[in-house]
């Protein structure tokens, strides 16, 4: 968030995703409340060093340090806050005066704090009692979140322990004091959340540490539909150009579809101040991160990025909330996979909930002028980035394809002279009527020539 957006919050005052706390110099004692509240509820944003009325207070200096590191700490504490939700606070200076920072997503489990529920309603935290409430709040979370399907039968040998050690050295990377670090690792399973023991009394790993940890066999078992497609349609939109389908663990996948990324899309020459920046990074690594935590996994559609000339498109199955065009300007950030965001989260892979949005909105026209990005939340949610181009470059790149293209004919043809137009098309990969339109290009400009009928004739190259 910016100086501007935390302004903006505190000008809007408390309400259901918005709590103050003075904290002066310690953590207010009713602080895990708020969190536990805003776990079970839509998630919101904590302010430490503002009075309930909205006047910056700050923060005393010599404590802010003290006060990061013990909100790191209970987080990670199941005697505060159980199941435990890793969370951490950001610095911010307003008028002169330090705050801090806690945004707390919406869990897709239900917590407790001091062995007691709580509920988040207008402006206040409220304690839970009523077993048709907790029912209501579990019942909702069960339906939304399908990441948290316990599946019983599936024990901890069934994972590759690679994958855990590996995410150990992300996470290690991006912070090397995490408190996770010092676990073994089924307490590292658990602590990030990929153990569920649930208030109906079912215990087990989750479909989420199926989607990180699983073999491959084990992640299709489960979900035998899961797969994201990386498409590049800038030349053949009928059938696509070159074409990559992933159906491994959300490590891999993260890789995969990055290295698809970089190898289709360019990456401009950009600096911020003094440093190189990476528009391409900046702009995309969180469209891939956001499509992979954002995604419904139990859905049987595939996740889908596809790559034109004007335009990337990512699709993904979705449970949506807000339905339609997202206005950025009136857009609350939430997280339809916690867990899985959250992991993503300490492995470095996303900065924060909504700041794919973000970067997409102020990298982009640094990447492409006058370009525009557009989020769609429907049953599949739409990422859609056109691309401004002028009329003679989009002019050239569809001569240089088209040329590219009958180049790759005209190989076929001179080791096959009798090959088909539709062996052709399969070979590269290309529609029948791309190829036909690329045939009759070239048997127009003199190159080729066919003798005898469609059928039981042959093609001649005419050299010049």
């Amino acid at each position: 968030m910016t100086n501007q957006e935390i302004l903006n919050i505190i000008h809007s005052g408390e309400g259901r995703r918005i709590e103050f706390k003075k904290s002066i110099n310690k953590l207010s004692d009713n602080l895990f409340e708020t969190v536990c509240a805003f776990l079970n509820t839509v998630g919101g944003i904590i302010l430490l060093g503002v009075a309930d009325d909205g006047e910056i207070i700050g923060v005393d200096s010599n404590t802010i340090t003290k006060l990061k590191k013990d909100i790191s700490n209970q987080s990670n504490n199941p005697q505060k806050i159980e199941p435990v939700f890793m969370l951490s606070a950001l610095e911010y200076i307003i008028d002169g005066k330090q705050i801090l920072a806690i945004e707390v997503p919406e869990s897709s489990t239900v917590h407790k704090t001091n062995n007691e529920i709580y509920f988040r309603n207008e402006d206040g935290d409220y304690k839970v009692t009523r077993l048709e409430k907790i029912a209501e709040i579990v019942n909702r979370k069960k339906n939304y979140f399908s990441e948290q399907t316990v599946y019983p039968y599936i024990s901890f040998n069934d994972f590759d322990y690679h994958l855990i050690l590996r995410a150990k050295r992300l996470i290690k990377i991006n912070n090397p004091e995490h408190h996770w670090l010092s676990l073994n690792d089924k307490e590292f399973l658990s602590r990030a959340g990929f153990y569920k023991k649930s208030i109906e009394g079912t215990q087990g790993y989750t479909l989420a540490a199926v989607l990180f940890f699983g073999t491959d066999e084990l992640i299709h078992s489960i979900i035998p539909a899961y797969k994201f497609e990386a498409l590049v349609r800038k030349f053949n939109v009928d059938r696509y150009d070159d074409r990559l389908t992933v159906r491994t663990n959300l490590l891999d996948a993260y890789d995969l579809l990055m290295g698809f990324i970089e190898k289709h899309i360019n990456d401009p020459f950009y600096l911020e101040g003094t440093m190189r920046i990476s528009l391409r990074s900046k702009i995309f690594r969180e469209l891939v991160a956001n499509i992979i935590a954002h995604r419904e996994y139990l859905n049987t559609a595939p996740a889908v990025i596809t790559i034109f000339n004007n335009k990337f498109e990512f699709k993904n199955p979705n449970n949506p909330k807000q339905y339609g065009i997202i206005d950025p300007k009136h857009f609350t950030p939430y997280a339809k996979n916690p867990t899985i965001s959250k992991f993503m989260l300490q492995l470095g892979r996303v900065e924060e909930v909504g700041s794919g949005m973000k970067n997409v909105y102020k990298y982009l026209p640094e990447f492409s002028k006058n370009s525009k990005a557009e989020f769609i939340d429907n049953d599949f949610f739409t990422t859609v980035i056109n691309l401004k181009s002028d009329e003679k470059t989009t002019q050239k790149t569809t001569q240089k394809t088209t040329q590219k293209s009958t180049q790759k004919i005209i190989e076929l043809i001179s080791i096959n002279s009798f090959i088909t137009t539709n062996e052709i098309a399969d070979i590269l990969g290309f529609s029948r009527s791309g190829i036909a339109k690329n045939i009759a290009t070239l048997k127009k400009e003199g190159k080729i020539k066919r003798v005898g009928p469609d059928k039981g004739g042959y093609w001649q190259i005419i050299e010049k």
